[in-house]
């Protein structure tokens, strides 16, 4: 089987505006890294528009509405200090929910053996009723859900190796039996949550913060002593990755300092769980990563790793 990817153009085209740093050109630098010949057998697909009642599984339907009612006809709309709506933010939030979504679809199907979502905005900070740091609707939380709704999974897990916590997915997984919610990330750092004794109502939240100035030492031993063994004792059906990339030493929002190659040794060492216990059902969606080289980079090692696996 093979490795679909789901993209779109309103993606680029969703605009926070000048001098911010979820700009149009991270995806274009995804994008562009992924035009090497290295990738002419990776199946691109269209990001579909999500239907928004699977985005109301995991959000409220008054804040699904809100977002879409908000959605300006020209210039752009603020919806916090640092989360923007341009006049193409509505569709482009639809296909990132859409993509991973039909990603999900693709892999249960035997379509796919895995997927990448090249989709942005990013999503794992949007709460049930609250946009947030640069988010607006979860993805990978709105593709947990429908696997379980569509396809009748009863464990999904979402593995999230962004810099910065994932308060939203965490918010919508923890008082929910069967979602199991894991993160890598610093700590201290926005949003502030994501300590090692936040465990969810069913031990099904498992956070390993790491201390600024850690790097791929660190992160590894996280993923060896801590994570994957809780993952493996989850038994998931499906694996979702929030694969944000902004832990990179070169990074200006965080600081961690791994680098690119620890990415492709967390990807290897993600699908080798998933064929141990999910039959290889991987599904990873764009979070954060904002400094552009090393975004691409990173992006080409994780996406080398989903086709060569």
């Amino acid at each position: 089987m093979t490795t679909f990817m789901y993209s779109h153009p309103a993606c680029i085209e969703h605009d926070p505006g000048e001098y911010h740093p979820e700009r149009p050109d991270r995806l274009r630098a995804v994008m562009a890294g992924l035009e090497d010949d290295a990738f002419k057998h990776l199946e691109r697909h269209e990001a579909p528009i999500v239907d928004l009642a699977q985005v109301k599984l995991v959000h409220d339907a008054e804040y699904v509405d809100m977002i879409m009612d908000s959605v300006p006809s020209e210039g752009r709309v603020r919806l916090d200090p640092d989360t923007v709506m341009s006049t193409k933010s509505g569709e482009a939030t639809q296909r990132a929910a859409g993509a991973g979504i039909a990603a999900v679809d693709a892999v249960v199907a035997k379509q796919a053996q895995n997927a990448f979502c090249a989709v942005r905005p990013p999503g794992h900070h949007a709460e049930s009723s609250q946009a947030m740091g640069f988010c607006l609707f979860n993805s990978a939380a709105a593709a947990a859900f429908h696997a379980r709704a569509k396809h009748g999974m009863d464990r999904v897990c979402v593995l999230d190796f962004d810099v910065h916590h994932g308060n939203g997915t965490q918010h919508s997984f923890e008082a929910v039996e069967g979602m199991f919610y894991a993160s890598s990330h610093q700590f201290p750092a926005y949003p502030g949550t994501g300590s090692r004794s936040e465990k969810g109502a069913f031990n099904n939240v498992c956070n390993v913060p790491l201390a600024p100035g850690a790097g791929s030492a660190e992160f590894r031993r996280g993923y060896k002593e801590v994570m994957i063994p809780a993952i493996r004792a989850f038994q998931p059906e499906l694996l979702i990755i929030s694969a944000g990339f902004d832990a990179h030493k070169n990074d200006p929002l965080a600081q961690l300092e791994l680098e690119t190659e620890d990415y492709r040794w967390v990807t290897d060492e993600l699908l080798d769980l998933a064929d141990e216990v999910c039959d290889g059902r991987v599904v990873s969606m764009l979070e954060g990563g904002y400094d552009l080289d090393a975004l691409r980079d990173s992006v080409v090692e994780l996406v080398k790793s989903l086709m060569e696996h």
